[in-house]
Formats: structure tokens, sequence, C-alpha cells
């Protein structure tokens, strides 16, 4: 059964969507007194489900057989707690539920990735099932309905309509902005590109900097203005203001011809060359360098690269910072869940028809990892309530996406995700020179972010063990999540804070957190103070261009516009 299993799960069900699930009840069976204890506990349920039923029938007082996550907006409406029926339905939803995903936990004699899979799509199948999700099982999309005289079911139709057009779930509508007129605003000039990238220098916004630049490596899977969002959020408008001379990566969206581009065209073609450009721009021997997400992981490995390709007085880069980046994959996060061979072959099968993965299907994995909020929410907002989409700014760029070539992607995930051999000394040899993360002894800034799904803090936290054990580090975790956690301006009063200290090699994720500082409000300000006693003294601010490298384009440049 079980050569049965693998077959269909190669051929036709590479995801594991059906074949997890199957695995799941078969394990149960092969283990029949655990399965009893589990048949034990799902009968308390019932019996307690029907206490409550019969208790809250008669107009009774009853206690709750689930305690709802509180992040759990979906029966947050008081009518789900007031009302008898309504509150009968939701917790019969929420503990049958509740107890469905601890059978696909729990189950025993399976690996905990796979056990872990089958709640992932059970867990989206259940999700997919609730009861807000259905217009006569909603009790708030009934009286909308009523409310506005049936005006929210026509409008609900006609952005459903809307949605199937453009075969997605909209998140914030298409022309809700404009980047380069609403977003990626702050001035500057592109002074470089080649078939990757295109490198923009920002228009000092102070009469003297800092005389060793920064320059941000973004990550390629999605467009560079999210650290240049609006005004007010954009981190590169913050740095240019605090005296520093910036420069940022916007990274081509690649096409089919760019099929058989690969990682190391990205460290060489990419950083290697901005880095180079942005020293010989300032005519200075080294640069600060900042990697974000997938960026950052290039950047890491470019600082390994780096140590092998220059001498230890020619290194370019005195010292970097990482945003929320993995370079140890051995703990991924919840992305796990698509990590394993079958997953990443049907993967190269899809990549291989057009010669990239389109950021639409890349996205739509990321939206499973939260797809109560990230899906079903825009279900029940569009289609049932018959909303209008917020035009919010995070969201129009999170839809704006980018597409990835095939060969960088599937060494990606299967050198760096599958096999982890990024952290595994001369496992891996990029642009001509085996990579060893312990060769870096230049200070790092790392920051983190507390609910970051994509790249769990404790795992970005590992750097602080691969990296030479005599570089300095600075670490921080930023509340909120992956992006949020990074796009965090100051404020007043602070909506965030973050926890911050200097780890030992030997420390691990828990004991710093333990002992570290932890502040009211942005990162940003200890960022750009550590930053200030790094990057030398204060000189006549540099021009956006220069003869050498005169102006391309306007900044926010041309890569970012294409579709």
């Amino acid at each position: 059964m079980n050569a049965a299993i693998q077959t269909f799960s190669q051929s036709i069900d590479p995801y594991s969507i059906w074949t997890s699930q199957i695995q799941a009840q078969i394990a149960w069976w092969q283990y029949p007194q655990a399965c009893w204890r589990a048949a034990d506990e799902f009968a308390a349920d019932m019996v307690a489900l029907s206490g409550h039923t019969l208790r809250r029938s008669l107009g009774l007082p009853a206690d709750e057989v689930y305690v709802p996550n509180p992040a759990d907006a979906r029966f947050a409406d008081p009518i789900w707690t007031e009302s008898a029926a309504w509150d009968i339905l939701k917790e019969w939803y929420l503990t049958l539920s509740s107890r469905m995903q601890k059978l696909s936990l729990e189950a025993p004699g399976l690996s905990e990735h796979e056990r872990h899979r089958a709640a992932f799509w059970q867990r989206n199948t259940l999700n997919m099932l609730s009861p807000t999700n259905f217009f006569w099982l909603n009790p708030q999309a009934m009286a909308q309905y009523a409310k506005t005289d049936g005006e929210s079911v026509r409008q609900g139709l006609k952005n459903f309509a809307r949605d199937v057009e453009a075969n997605n779930i909209q998140m914030v509508e298409p022309d809700a902005f404009t980047v380069g007129k609403d977003l990626a605003t702050t001035l500057g000039k592109v002074i470089f590109r080649n078939r990757l990238v295109e490198l923009i220098h920002y228009a000092p916004t102070t009469d003297q900097v800092r005389q060793m630049p920064i320059l941000i490596v973004t990550p390629w899977i999605n467009k560079f203005y999210i650290l240049d969002l609006t005004e007010k959020k954009s981190l590169v408008k913050y740095l240019t203001d605090q005296g520093f001379s910036v420069f940022i990566s916007s990274w081509k969206n690649p096409t089919p011809e760019m099929q058989d581009v690969r990682f190391d065209d990205y460290l060489q073609e990419g950083v290697s060359e901005l880095v180079r450009v942005t020293t010989e721009f300032c005519k200075v021997p080294q640069i600060h360098l900042v990697g974000y997400c997938i960026g950052g992981t290039l950047v890491a490995t470019y600082m390994a690269w780096a140590h092998k390709r220059f001498a230890a007085a020619k290194m370019p880069v005195a010292h970097w910072t990482l945003f929320t980046s993995l370079t140890d994959f051995s703990q991924p996060g919840e992305i796990g869940v698509f990590i394993d061979e079958a997953c990443l072959d049907g993967l190269d099968e899809l990549m291989a028809k057009k010669g990239y993965l389109d950021g639409n299907e890349m996205a739509a994995s990321f939206r499973l990892l939260r797809s109560n909020s990230l899906i079903w929410n825009y279900w029940v907002q569009s289609y049932l309530l018959g909303e209008k989409l917020p035009p919010f700014d995070v969201l129009f760029w999170n839809v704006d996406a980018t597409r990835m070539p095939q060969a960088m992607h599937s060494y990606y995930l299967r050198q760096m995700y599958l096999h982890n051999r990024l952290v595994q000394p001369d496992a891996l040899t990029i642009g001509g020179e085996s990579i060893d993360l312990s060769r870096i002894q230049q200070s790092l800034y790392a920051v983190t972010a507390e609910e970051d799904h994509i790249a769990p803090w404790s795992s970005c936290y590992q750097i602080r063990k691969v990296i030479h054990p005599d570089a300095a580090v600075r670490f921080v975790r930023s509340t909120s999540g992956h992006i949020l956690g990074i796009v965090n301006p100051p404020v007043q009063p602070p909506k965030r804070a973050y926890w911050v200290a200097e780890p030992t090699h030997t420390q691990d994720a828990e004991h710093w957190l333990a002992g570290a500082d932890k502040k009211p409000g942005s990162w940003w300000d200890d960022w750009t103070t550590w930053l200030s006693q790094r990057t030398g003294e204060k000189v006549p601010a540099y021009a956006t261009t220069n003869r050498k490298f005169p102006a391309l384009a306007d900044a926010p440049g041309s890569y970012v516009m294409e579709k």
C-alpha cells in the first residue's frame, strides 16, 4: 500500500494533498492502542458538545467546549456567542476541527515532516469548510443583505466576476496605486544596469553624508519598493535623512529566455557587480552591505565567496546587515511542508513548461500558510459582504509579483531548503569558489521578526552559530512579521517593540532572548546608531550621478515596472 501511495504521489499528487491524509489514516490503523486512546478523546469531545448543545438550547449558560484563538477573527462578532444557534454551530465546527488537527499532528509512526504536511492540507480543507465562508451559515452576511436591501449580494457577485477574470482572489485593486507616483517616490537615479539588475542611487537629503555608503540587496522574489513604500514608511528615505548615502538593487522580472539563469549569476552579475559599482562610484575601498530575505541569503553567500576571491586587505565589505534572512534551512518554518523530493520534482516540471515560476503561483503557496487571513477573509469580505477592497500599500506591493528563473529557483530550493548545504563548509561551489560561512569575520547586525512564518526568527538566529566565532553580532527580534517587522518606522506613540542583545558564539536563541533587552519603538534608531559608529566621518554629500556613472533613468527605474 505504501508503494502504491508513493507512486500515486509522484505521478498525480506531487504536493501530497491527498496522499498525506491517507498516510495519516493508515498510521492510526497500524497502532490500535493509540487509535483507541484517540477514539476515547473524540468521544469525550462529543459528550461535551452534546451537553453544551443541550444547555444552550434550554437557554442555560454553558462554558465553551473549545476556547478560540484570539487571533482567529472569523467568529469575533458577538452574535456567535450571544445567539444559542450560532454558538452551537461555532462550537461544533471549532471543536471537531481542533480534534482532527490534533489527530494529524499526533499520527503515530510518521515523521515530523509527514505529520505537519498532513495537518497543513487538512487545516486548509477545514478552513475552507468554515461556516463563515457560506452565505446561509454566516449571520453577518445575512444581516448585511437585509441592511442593504440585497445590494451587498449584487456587489459581491460583481467582485466575484472581477476575481474570476483575474484568476485570483484579489486583496487590493490593481489600480489602487501607481509605482513612481504613489509608491517608490524617493528621488534618485538608476546609475547601472545589466541583464539582471538595476542599481539605484538615492539623492542625498543632507549636506553631508557618512563616508561609507550603504548598499541594500533586495529579494528578487518581490519588487524592491517594499523598502520605499510611502515617504513615512520608506527605509531608504529614513536612511538618507539620517545622513547616509544609499544604493539599492532593483531586479529584473525574468522572462522565459532567462530560464537558465543560475544562483551563481545572481551572485556574480548581481551582488558582486553592485558592490563594485558602489565602491567605484563613491571612490571608497569598502561599503556596508545589507540583504533582505533571499537577498540576505545571497549576501551571506557573497560574503563567504568574497573571502575566497579577495585578499583580506581588499575585502570590499567592511560590515553587513541581514533582514529576516535564512542561512540554516534545517527548520524553515511552515514553508517546509512544500519541501521534499516529490514536491520539488512537481515544481521543476511546472517551471520547465514556462522557463520560470510565476509569481502568482508562488504567492498562492504563501497565502495557503495563512489561508484564513489571506484567502478566506477576502472571500467573505468581497463576496458575502460585498465590500470594496481597501487601498493598502503593503498588499499592493505583495500582489505586484515577480517570476523566478527555473535554474536559479530549482537550485535554491534543493541546495538550500532540501539539503541545507549552505551551512555545510565547502559543500557548495558558487561563482567558482567553495562556500564556507565560517570564514566571515565582519561585524553583523541581524534583524528578525517575532511572528515571521517565512523565515522564523530562531532559524535566522543560526547565522550567529555558523559565521566566525570572533565576528561581532548585534541581534534584534522585532515584533510583527516578515514585512511589518522590517517596514517599521519610528512613530509616536510607539506601535511596536524589539529585543536586542549581542549573543556569544555558543549562546542559543532562547538563552539570547532571555537575556535580551526589550525596547519600545522601532529598531531603525538602534541600527542607524550602530551604523554611524562604523561608516566613517561625514563628508560632502555624493552627487546622485557622476561622469563615470550617468543617469540611465529616474528612480524607481524600468525593471520595477515590468509585469
